[in-house]
């Protein structure tokens, strides 16, 4: 079953890649965490600490966690072009060639020159060796100049026309797509009036079903905010299934050589498990995932109402 899932999730990513799914080289250097360490990072939030403990009998702590989905604004891909010559200039001119390639290839697309800049990155020595007799010297050989290009655009659909458009320029290495939210506090805002409503809901149903009646108002003992975009969210998986040479005989009888696998990447968000609430559950394209974890202390009383009969006198 377990399989089975994993073949099914390998073909969703195949099949919305052209849609919206941009993860990037970058998803190479994360290894399969995926949504394990926003989990680790919402569960943190959870942790009860000493002083977060009610001092008296006479409080108590309620909470909201709140997860929501937001669409991007406006999208930035970066690519990583770099050139190498016998010289810097031979370098700058192959550079200088391809990003004006590139750059006319944009502009016919529609982008304005204001939405390409290009990223001076790194500028290196390529070394070899000069074999000459049983000595390999290692000497200078040329040089390697690296240079990223970063596209601004607002229709997500734009992407395949970018790349399409580097690869007729010789630019094959796409780094990453940057998801880009405007209104980060109106986003705040809304994760706050959802959590509210969370709260006071939990406040009625104590109320109602366990006689507590908690008084107002609360005091804000936690107020976390975290937000996770599309980039940091891809995990990755091979699956394959083959045998195995486990006999010391047959491992030094032949020389085995493994056959290529694949690595799946896929964008793996955070799912309700751990929210009261999800906003804009149903997503079926990678999206910016905000989190509020609000924590209140409430004054129950019902402590000082035990403590206010007068202690009866033992007589001798």
């Amino acid at each position: 079953m377990t399989r089975l899932l994993w073949t099914l999730g390998a073909m969703m990513v195949v099949s919305q890649i052209c849609a919206a799914q941009v993860g990037g080289g970058s998803v190479y250097g994360q290894g399969p965490t995926g949504a394990g360490t926003p989990q680790a990072n919402e569960r943190a939030k959870r942790t009860i600490t000493k002083d977060e403990m009610p001092p008296t009998a006479t409080s108590m702590f309620l909470d909201a966690s709140i997860l929501m989905n937001v669409d991007a604004d406006d999208y930035i891909a970066i690519f990583g072009i770099s050139q190498e010559g016998a010289t810097l200039e031979e370098c700058s001119r192959k550079m200088g060639a391809t990003i004006g390639q590139f750059s006319d290839e944009l502009k016919q697309l529609g982008v304005d020159a204001k939405d390409i800049f290009v990223d001076f990155v790194a500028q290196n020595r390529i070394y070899g060796f000069d074999v000459a007799g049983d000595l390999a010297r290692e000497k200078l050989t040329g040089f390697d100049l690296k240079k990223n290009v970063s596209v601004h655009y607002r229709d997500k659909s734009f992407l395949d026309k970018c790349i399409a458009a580097a690869s007729r320029a010789q630019i094959f290495d796409l780094i990453k797509v940057d998801y880009i939210v405007k209104d980060i506090g109106g986003v705040h805002t809304s994760l706050m009036e959802h959590a509210a409503r969370v709260l006071k809901r939990k406040a009625a149903t104590h109320e109602r079903l366990l006689g507590i009646k908690l008084r107002q108002p609360p005091q804000v003992y936690a107020e976390k905010y975290s937000s996770y975009f599309p980039t940091e969210m891809y995990a990755s998986y091979v699956a394959h299934e083959s045998e195995d040479l486990m006999t010391g005989y047959y491992r030094q009888k032949y020389a085995v050589q493994g056959a290529r696998k694949s690595r799946t990447f896929y964008f793996d968000a955070l799912n309700a498990k751990s929210f009261d609430q999800v906003v804009n559950p149903v997503q079926v394209e990678p999206v910016v995932q905000f989190t509020l974890y609000l924590k209140l202390k409430y004054d129950t009383g019902q402590g000082s109402r035990g403590n206010s009969s007068k202690p009866t006198k033992r007589k001798p």
